[in-house]
């Protein structure tokens, strides 16, 4: 009997099960899948990592590496593997870049085969490729390919198609934020076809698979080779860092907005399932007259709220895997900035127990809705639900109220007789424009580091990288002449510890600029080293402070005055080749800036990067970020929706008598429709109001935690204030209406028969 009556509970209520149904799923939904986002990336790049070798250590000298310092670090204790490694970019046949890479022990900074013959060691002509350059060039397994560095040119077949931990992230450097495979790739060859090709070995990296610390590794390294050579932590690599970044900034999500949706969907429910209960007060105490235990028809009523709970968790659970599988898949928005073999889904542990949770919370929910209505008798309990008696509220000791209309007067008293109703509205409508506010603020904000970095700030039209080791700075300088080019050379230091470039410019004719910490671009000039936004907060730097940093693979050190911060995309030290002439600094130029789009082939440049190649990868960056930011506003109109439904239907439900006693009255429809709309608006206006700068303050919390690699300055337009607020106040109308429809149903004789 009781079954029975649970499931016409449920077909009379069903506006409200739906609703609360869908508050849950969502809730659960963006929590699971927020979290399977970052767990799965972590897990399976750590596995991704772990099967190609990855170096935990890079060690770089410019003279190279012999067998015999090989074996000088494989006998540190400590280091469980070690190769010798070349990596350069060299130039493909349609002039794109080819990242080539030889590693002696291929267990060590190695790679994945998805397609063709396995690694050979002693092949004299076998390339294996990476499979998504193969994919957007072309190019099939069989293929002759050619690679050309300065004046050597290597030729090869494709053998194999390949993926490698060492380009999880495939960009050339820090300036080019997403892979585009059609201009940059990488591939291997054996140390038998590089000994072929250019007739010696040269070994520029030893990469070290160690499990010693940072300060441990650096330490013995430098009493094994009597020397202080340049040491990456895999930290500092592009790859691993940009991949936990990601990771950790997937945790600050999965920490931030799902709170956001969860507490929306749980407050609601607590007051939603105390009304409901109140409605059906008058069935509870029929079914206590009837002899039915309290114990029973708490169970009854609890298991309603628990079905709510069940229901929504099981949607949430398979919203939140679409979710995760949405953004981690290789076709997703990490598809498209990872390279890696396995995209395999997971859940952290606590991630089911915050579920579980979830419903054994609303199911004491609804326990202590419904035991706090058998309080007494069952004659006490067949008493009808009464409101609790409205006093005058404080507004109508001011002469302002009587000149307040009815529709006034009665919204006002309404919202403040049930308060919890009127707070939850307004923190369900403030909850919708935080997130809207929050998901096109974020476009706003990337939008305005496209236009300040890469349209006022980059003004070349082409970068040319040059070998230092083979080109004196006087032929680099005399080639800048013919391309009418701005250079730099840069290099890495080492300051208190920390691995830092150091960035030395002539920038005379303006076509690299600079940007400050106010997102103003700026000519460099003058004396003093400007250091970027982290390295100024890490090290506690403002403008008058010195610092002090020493090249690696030098004992040598140099003092600078801090001229002041700017932003930059690279952790650095930037400074004008005069300043640095003046501290003493050798300048060796290794990258020239032009304004020409057609570059001669020449020995002297080693490859060359089209600035619009750069901007074409960051269209890629926004194309999925659209994705994202249209799905989370999407996620809060839909919320905003079925909160406010929810909530309305509660309110119908509430002041049904009231109205029927209006349309007795005289009241026609429309002028109680415009009742119950007008009070959404008021309330409306207030979440707005509050959403606002919530919306504001969640963005640049969730700046500074999940992108401070970038140094993004909040940055929003009207468009966001605009569309914010009228969809907020669309979707608050929207619902109004759906509401004030249902008046025209009323049954006055039924709703004024009652008991008062």
């Amino acid at each position: 009997m009781l079954l029975r009556r649970l499931i016409r509970t449920m077909g009379r209520y069903r506006a409200q099960f739906l609703s609360m149904v869908i508050m849950v799923a969502l809730g659960v939904g963006v929590f699971v899948g927020f979290n399977i986002e970052w767990y799965s990336l972590e897990r399976d790049t750590f596995s991704f990592f772990e099967q190609t070798g990855y170096a935990d250590y890079r060690i770089y000298s410019e003279q190279g590496f012999t067998q015999a310092q090989r074996e000088k670090i494989l006998a540190i204790e400590g280091v469980d593997a070690a190769t010798r490694f070349l990596a350069v970019n060299t130039t493909g046949a349609e002039g794109d870049v080819i990242a080539l890479n030889v590693a002696e022990n291929s267990e060590v900074s190695g790679f994945l085969l998805t397609g063709g013959a396995e690694y050979d060691a002693a092949s004299k002509d076998g390339v294996w490729l990476s499979d998504r350059y193969a994919e957007a060039n072309g190019i099939a397994l069989g293929d002759p390919i050619t690679f050309t560095y300065k004046r050597f040119s290597i030729q090869g077949t494709v053998q194999g198609l390949i993926k490698s931990g060492e380009y999880l992230i495939c960009v050339p450097d820090e300036t080019q934020l997403m892979p585009d495979y059609t201009t940059y790739g990488y591939a291997y060859i054996s140390p038998a076809m590089l000994r072929q090709a250019i007739f010696v070995e040269f070994y520029p990296q030893l990469n070290v698979r160690s499990s010693l610390s940072r300060e441990a590794f650096t330490a013995a390294v430098e009493e094994a080779l009597g020397e202080k050579p340049l040491i990456v932590p895999k930290e500092d690599t592009v790859s691993y860092a940009e991949a936990m970044g990601e990771s950790n900034e997937g945790k600050t999500m999965a920490a931030t907005l799902p709170v956001i949706f969860l507490a929306i969907a749980i407050l609601t429910m607590v007051t939603t399932m105390h009304r409901l209960t109140a409605s059906e007060k008058t069935q509870i105490g029929t079914l206590k007259s009837l002899g039915f235990r309290d114990r029973r028809i708490l169970s009854h009523y609890s298991f309603y709220a628990l079905a709510i709970g069940l229901a929504g968790s099981l949607l949430g659970i398979g919203i939140g895997w679409w979710l995760g599988w949405f953004i981690m898949n290789p076709g997703g928005s990490m598809g498209t900035y990872l390279d890696m073999q396995d995209w395999s889904l997971a859940a952290p542990a606590f991630a089911w127990i915050v579920v579980a949770a979830i419903d054994l919370f609303l199911l004491l929910i609804g326990y202590l809705s419904v035991r706090s209505m058998l309080r007494g008798t069952a004659a006490d309990a067949l008493r009808p639900y009464v409101p609790k008696k409205m006093r005058a509220i404080f507004l109508e000791r001011f002469p302002l109220w009587e000149k307040l209309d009815f529709g006034s007067k009665w919204n006002l008293r309404d919202a403040l007789r049930h308060k919890s109703r009127t707070f939850m509205t307004i923190f369900g409508i403030t909850g919708c424009m935080l997130l809207i506010v929050g998901a096109m603020g974020m476009q706003d904000t990337m939008d305005g580091f496209v236009d300040v970095f890469y349209d006022r700030a980059i003004r070349y039209e082409t970068r040319v990288n040059v070998d230092p080791q083979t080109l004196s700075n006087e032929q680099a300088l005399a080639l800048a002449e013919e391309l009418e080019a701005d250079w730099s050379a840069q290099s890495s230091i080492q300051l208190e510890g920390e691995t830092l470039g150091l960035e030395i410019y002539d920038a005379s004719r303006e076509l690299v600029r600079f940007v400050s910490e106010d997102m103003r671009v700026f000519s460099l000039e003058g004396d003093g080293a400007w250091v970027c936004e982290r390295v100024a907060e890490q090290f506690g730097l403002r403008p008058g402070s010195t610092i002090t940093f020493s090249p690696y693979g030098s004992e040598e050190s140099y003092t600078a005055e801090v001229a002041g911060v700017l932003r930059s995309l690279t952790k650095s030290v930037v400074m004008t080749g005069e300043y640095a002439q003046k501290i003493g600094f050798d300048t060796r130029v290794n990258v020239l800036y032009t304004a020409r789009t057609e570059i001669p082939a020449d020995s002297r440049i080693v490859n060359t990067q089209s600035r619009q190649s750069i901007i074409d990868s960051f269209d890629s960056f926004m194309e999925v970020m659209d994705m994202m930011v249209g799905l989370l506003i999407g996620a809060a109109v839909v919320l905003g929706v079925v909160v406010l439904y929810n909530l309305g239907v509660m309110s119908y439900t509430e002041r049904y008598r009231e109205m029927a006693t209006l349309k007795v009255i005289g009241f026609k429809d429309r002028k109680i429709g415009r009742l119950l709309i007008g009070q959404n608006l008021w309330l409306t206006v207030i979440g707005v109001v509050i959403g606002l700068p919530a919306g504001i303050g969640v963005l640049q919390y969730l700046l500074t935690a999940l992108a401070s690699e970038y140094e993004l300055s909040l940055c929003l337009g009207w468009r966001t204030f605009v569309l914010g607020t009228a969809l907020t106040f669309g979707v608050s109308l929207l619902v109004g209406l759906m509401i004030a429809r249902k008046n025209r149903k009323i049954d006055m004789v039924e709703a004024l028969k009652g008991q008062e």
